[in-house]
C-alpha cells in the first residue's frame, strides 16, 4: 500500500516539478518544450520502433500494427458470420431502447454508452485525417476506408460484447470493464497457466491505455484545441497568443466538473454534444453536396476507379490500399479496445446486445462521417486548389487547412464553424479517454477513491501543459501507446471470440422467439 501510495503522490507533483523546471532549462539556452522533449524522444523512438515496427510489400511499408489490426477485423467478420451485416438492423432497435430495461445492472443507457465511445473516436481524425489520406492516396483512399470500416464492426462488436460479460459491477452499483478485464478472467477460466498470459496480457494493456490517456486522449487533443481557439480569436493578434495555457486552464475546469461524476456524468454531456456536433458537420457536408449534386456521380466514380487504377502519383494500387487502410484504423479503433471500457458500463443483463450497439461506431465515424468528409473534399475539388496541387503540397495544405477550404468553397463561414467543432471534439475526445485511463489506473492501483482522485488530479493537470506545450515526442509517444494497445487486445480476442459466437447464436435465438421481449 505504501508504494502505491507513493506513485499516486509521485504522479501528482509530476507536472508541477515539469513546470518547476522551466527556469532551469531557460538557464541552458533550452525552452521548456525543447527540454522535455529531449527527454521524451529516445523513449518515444524506442515505443513506435516496436509499435509500428515496418513490413515491406512490394515497394511499400506498411506499419505491422495496421496488418495486425485489418487481419482480425476480416478474420473477426468471417468468424462472426458477418455479424456486422446480419446484426445490424437489431443494433438500431437496441439503441433505440427498444429493449432496454432500467432495473438493469449498469449505469448508462445503450445509446448513452455508444455516444461516451464515439465521443472517444469521433473527432479531428474525422476532419483532418480523412484530407491527409485524400493528399496521399487520392480519391480512391476513401473505398479503402469504407472497407476497412466495415470490417471493424466486427472487432468492436467482439471486445464490446467481451466487456460486458466480464466486467466487474462494484458495491456502489458502479462498473469497471474493458480488455484488463477480459483478458484477465477469460484466459484464466482456460487454466492455471493461461491466466497467468492473460494477466500479463491485462497489465500491458492498462500501461499502454494510461500513456495514451496522458498523451493522444488528452495533450494532444487539448493542444490541437488550443491553436484553433487562438486561430479563431485573431491568430497572432489574439490575446491568447502565447498564453494557451490560460485557454488550458478553462479546459481543465471544464474536464474536471465533467469527469469528477464518472461514467454517468460524462454520457449526461457526450449524449448531447455527440449528436449535434456530428449533426453540424453532415449537415454542412450535405449543403456543399447539395450544391455540387450534379457532381456527386462523377465524384463516386472517382472514388471506385482511383481505388482500382491508381494513378502512378498516388504510389499505385498497394499505396492507395495503405492510405485508406491507415486512415480508417486510427479513426474508429477498432481492435484497440478502448471503446470496450466505455460499453462495459451499459445497463444490460444481455451482453451481447452492447456489442450489436458496439458494431454501429465504425459505421457512424468511418462509413458516414469519414465517407462524407472524403465527398466534400473530391467534389470541391479540394477546396478549389486541385487534386495535383493538394498532392504535391500535401503537407502544406493537407489536413484540415485542405478540409476548411473545401467547406469554404461554399460555406463563406464554415472555417469558423469548423473551429468551434474541433474545440468540442476535442473535449470530448479528452473526457472519454479520462474514463479509459481511469479504469486501467483503478485496475492496476485498486478500486480505491485514493487511486480516483489522484488520476484525475493528473489528467487535468497535464490539460494545462497540452495546451501550454508543443511536445511533439510527448504527443508521438501517447499515440504510440494507444496502437500498443491492440496487441495484447486482439491476440485475446482470438482466444475468446469462440465464447461469443455461442453467446451471439443463443441471444438471437431468444430474441426471434420472443424470449427476449421488446421493452418499448
Amino acid at each position: 500500500m505504501n508504494k502505491k501510495l507513493y506513485l499516486f503522490l509521485s504522479g501528482l507533483l509530476f507536472p508541477l516539478l515539469v513546470f518547476a523546471q522551466e527556469a532551469e532549462a531557460e538557464e541552458a539556452g533550452r525552452t521548456l518544450d525543447e527540454a522535455i522533449n529531449s527527454v521524451f524522444q529516445p523513449i518515444t523512438t524506442a515505443i513506435e520502433t516496436v509499435v509500428f515496427v515496418p513490413v515491406t510489400i512490394g515497394e511499400f511499408t506498411i506499419p505491422f500494427v495496421l496488418i495486425w489490426l485489418i487481419v482480425g477485423a476480416i478474420f473477426f467478420t468471417i468468424y462472426m458470420r458477418f455479424v456486422n451485416f446480419t446484426a445490424f438492423k437489431h443494433a438500431l432497435d437496441v439503441v433505440r431502447g427498444k429493449y432496454d430495461d432500467p432495473d438493469d445492472e449498469g449505469e448508462v443507457s445503450h445509446f448513452q454508452a455508444l455516444t461516451a465511445a464515439l465521443s472517444g473516436t469521433v473527432g479531428v481524425g474525422n476532419i483532418a485525417g480523412v484530407a491527409i489520406a485524400m493528399s496521399l492516396g487520392g480519391p480512391g483512399a476513401t473505398f479503402w476506408m469504407i472497407l476497412a470500416g466495415i470490417f471493424g464492426m466486427s472487432s468492436k462488436f467482439v471486445e464490446c460484447s467481451l466487456g460486458v460479460m466480464y466486467r466487474n459491477v462494484n458495491e456502489d452499483g458502479s462498473v469497471s470493464g474493458g480488455p484488463m478485464y477480459y483478458l484477465e478472467k477469460g484466459f484464466k477460466e482456460k487454466g492455471e497457466s493461461w491466466g497467468t498470459v492473460g494477466k500479463v496480457l491485462a497489465v500491458l494493456f492498462a500501461i499502454a491505455c494510461i500513456g495514451g490517456s496522458f498523451g493522444g486522449g488528452n495533450m494532444v487533443q487539448i493542444n490541437q484545441a488550443t491553436q484553433q481557439f487562438i486561430d479563431v480569436t485573431g491568430g497572432e493578434a489574439s490575446f491568447f497568443d502565447g498564453k494557451g495555457w490560460i485557454f488550458g486552464v478553462i479546459m481543465a475546469g471544464i474536464v474536471a466538473v465533467i469527469i469528477i461524476g464518472g461514467i454517468k456524468s460524462i454520457a449526461k454531456v457526450t449524449d448531447k454534444v455527440v449528436p449535434f456536433m456530428v449533426g453540424i458537420y453532415i449537415l454542412a457536408a450535405l449543403i456543399v453536396l447539395g450544391y455540387h449534386i450534379g457532381d456527386i456521380p462523377e465524384a463516386f466514380g472517382l472514388i471506385f476507379s482511383g481505388a482500382f487504377n491508381a494513378e502512378a502519383m498516388y504510389g499505385g494500387l498497394v499505396g492507395v490500399l495503405i492510405q485508406g487502410f491507415r486512415r480508417a484504423a486510427f479513426s474508429n479503433e477498432a481492435g484497440i479496445g478502448s471503446a470496450s471500457i466505455a460499453h462495459s458500463a451499459v445497463k444490460t443483463d444481455e451482453p451481447i446486445s452492447e456489442g450489436v450497439v458496439a458494431l454501429l461506431e465504425p459505421f457512424i465515424d468511418t462509413v458516414v462521417i469519414c465517407t462524407m468528409t472524403a465527398l466534400v473534399i473530391i467534389i470541391t475539388n479540394y477546396g478549389g486548389y486541385g487534386a495535383e496541387f493538394a498532392f504535391e503540397n500535401g503537407e502544406a495544405l493537407g489536413g484540415i487547412t485542405l478540409t476548411s477550404s473545401a467547406f469554404e468553397s461554399v460555406i463563406s463561414w464554415f472555417p469558423f464553424i469548423l473551429s468551434i467543432a474541433v474545440i468540442l471534439f476535442a473535449l470530448s475526445t479528452m473526457i472519454s479517454w479520462s474514463y479509459y485511463g481511469l479504469k486501467a489506473w483503478t485496475y492496476l492501483f485498486g478500486e480505491t477513491k485514493a487511486a480516483e482522485v489522484t488520476y484525475k488530479v493528473i489528467f487535468c493537470a497535464f490539460v494545462i501543459i497540452g495546451s501550454a506545450m508543443s511536445l511533439g515526442a510527448v504527443f508521438a509517444f501517447g499515440d504510440a501507446m494507444i496502437f500498443a494497445m491492440c496487441f495484447p487486445n486482439v491476440f485475446g480476442l482470438y482466444f475468446l471470440i469462440p465464447k461469443v459466437r455461442e453467446a451471439f447464436d443463443n441471444y438471437m435465438d431468444r430474441i426471434k422467439s420472443g424470449a427476449i421481449p421488446r421493452t418499448k
